[in-house]
């Protein structure tokens, strides 16, 4: 266990022994979940922080009509939990649920405390905290400042250079893009819709070509 921990970044330069000794007192623990479990309910407390070793999982929030969006993803050496860890509102915003299977190392608040006198670790963590906040910014950038369509054709025009062709092909489904940009299905497939309409793409199901 202790290796696994070594193998992740966060823990690569922390003394084995704080390590040994709060696996030993049960302050870190390894745990595998089955794909389409629920790891933390919405709203559910917050007692430590999670270091994701294998699988994927991803951070969703439910409207009260039962529609769900997706907010974040978490892989192989992401965090779950710093952000809520100390703060006065400790409870999940979101259901942490798993899309793949996934091991996790639960690391409780008394761990991380201890870890977080290893220099180190410190630095993963702030880092950690930081790419959280970035990522949460430019999501609410993007759901603020433009519109469905200005989004759309951004995510486009991205997907066109890094493919290197006017025709692209999603590498997701049109659900899963909907989720991406938060907002329902059939809004997004309107405004796709429009922009065929428009003149501005064509649609062969996942394969979309932009035109000038």
């Amino acid at each position: 266990m202790v290796e696994d921990l070594k193998n992740l970044p966060h823990f690569k330069d922390v003394d084995q022994k704080v390590l040994e000794s709060l696996i030993l007192s049960n302050q870190i623990i390894k745990r595998s979940y089955n794909k389409g479990i629920t790891v933390h309910e919405q709203y559910s407390e917050c007692y430590g922080m999670d270091i994701v070793l294998s699988g994927n999982l991803i951070a969703y929030s439910l409207a009260s009509n039962g529609s769900e969006t997706i907010v974040s993803k978490f892989c192989e050496g992401s965090i779950i939990g710093a952000n809520l860890l100390f703060g006065e509102q400790n409870r999940y915003p979101m259901n942490i649920y798993c899309t793949a299977g996934c091991t996790l190392f639960h690391i409780s608040k008394i761990a991380v405390s201890k870890l977080l006198k290893e220099y180190s670790f410190v630095m993963s963590f702030v880092k950690s905290l930081s790419l959280n906040s970035q990522g949460m910014n430019k999501k609410i950038a993007m759901y603020t400042q433009k519109s469905l369509r200005e989004n759309l054709m951004d995510y486009l025009v991205a997907l066109s250079a890094v493919q290197k062709s006017k025709t692209i092909i999603l590498p997701i489904s049109k659900k899963q893009l909907a989720d991406h940009f938060g907002v329902q299905r059939p809004s997004l497939f309107r405004e796709l819709k429009r922009m065929k309409d428009e003149g501005l793409i064509e649609i062969d199901n996942r394969n979309i070509t932009i035109h000038d």
